[in-house]
């Protein structure tokens, strides 16, 4: 005798188990980020600047890196780096980058307690210019001529190191002090007789001068670095996530390096370069990933200009070494860290 077979009562469990199977993914997908890392995102807010030395930052974002490695980045603009790091301390940000050693340097003299987990970049691209009709032909003819320049920042420290090195005395100069396209417009209306400044208002201030625009550069061979700042407790209390975006600073690096043409149009469609101006990006940056003893030693002889120019109640170098967090880096690139210790 044949035996009939109610409908299966196991149909309706194997469906609430395939969905609540469906909506765990979901979720997991959702807390996680989509490009392959599987821990949940974690949100920065990043202190930096429109000014090439930034490119690593943008290739980041545009190429997806951040998100790829569980970072949900959002981007402060300032105008220069001295800013961004007073925003860091100021808790307006988590991070802060490109900050010039020399920013850092006086941060650590006003007791801040930041620290540096890389350098994304080096770049020699300072330039004193100078006005020819207002008499300034060769360097020494900027003794008592009046230089705008942005105060508290490694231009003024450049500029006052420049002006040593060519046996100008200080002292006998005026600064003028003021934003990049304030000191700008400054020498190209004549408020001022020279300047010390960067791209792209070097280039801007070259073109409006023409042949009337004494050159120097400024920074006789000594790049300034580009680092990546940020407070130090918070370092303690992130050290995977300060890895992660050491990680999407590496796979920048590697991608300006392997791809250079598509590099270039970042920056292009990012700043609003020409051709030329991205040409000239690509001669004076170095953009590495690192962490090296030249460093450290940039950093202690700015140490000592401050201290002997009266910019500090300080009058020891700090132990800078207590400054640079080098597991991060250690971590994700270790032949990138060659500092003494």
């Amino acid at each position: 005798m044949l035996k009939h077979h109610s409908p299966s009562t196991g149909r309706p469990t194997k469906i609430a188990v395939v969905l609540v199977v469906l909506l765990v993914i979901t979720f997991a997908m959702g807390s996680c980020s989509p490009g392959g890392y599987p821990g949940p995102v974690e949100s920065i807010t990043f202190g930096t600047v429109l000014l090439e030395p930034s490119l690593p930052l943008f290739v980041a974002e545009n190429q997806d890196f951040f998100v790829g490695n569980g970072l949900n980045v959002t981007f402060k603009i300032y105008d220069v780096g001295l800013n961004a790091a007073t925003g860091l301390v100021n808790g307006e940000v988590d991070m802060a980058s490109p900050v010039a050693e020399y920013v850092m340097v006086g941060k650590i003299f006003d007791s801040r307690k930041i620290q540096a987990i890389a350098s994304i970049d080096k770049v020699d691209y300072a330039f004193v210019i100078g006005r020819k009709d207002h008499g300034i032909e060769k360097v020494s003819d900027l003794k008592g001529k009046k230089i705008g320049v942005v105060r508290g920042t490694i231009l003024e420290f450049q500029l006052g190191r420049f002006l040593e090195l060519n046996g100008v005395n200080p002292a006998d100069v005026t600064f003028v002090h003021g934003t990049l396209p304030q000191s700008a417009s400054a020498i190209a209306n004549g408020d001022v007789d020279a300047v010390m400044s960067i791209p792209p208002f070097t280039t801007s201030i070259q073109k409006q001068l023409g042949t009337n625009a004494a050159l120097w550069s400024a920074q006789n061979i000594q790049p300034f670095y580009s680092l990546v700042l940020a407070d130090a407790e918070w370092i303690k209390q992130h050290p995977k996530t300060v890895e992660r975006f050491l990680m999407a600073m590496k796979q920048a690096e590697e991608f300006i390096i392997n791809h250079p043409d598509e590099a270039k149009d970042v920056l292009r469609n990012k700043l609003n370069f020409s051709d030329e101006e991205t040409a000239r990006v690509w001669a004076q940056n170095q953009f590495l990933l690192s962490l090296d003893q030249s460093l450290i030693l940039a950093m202690e002889d700015e140490a000592r200009w401050i201290i002997a120019n009266d910019l500090t109640t300080e009058k020891q170098v700090p132990d800078l070494l207590d400054y640079i967090y080098v597991d991060g880096l250690e971590a994700v690139k270790p032949n990138a860290v060659n500092i003494i210790r």
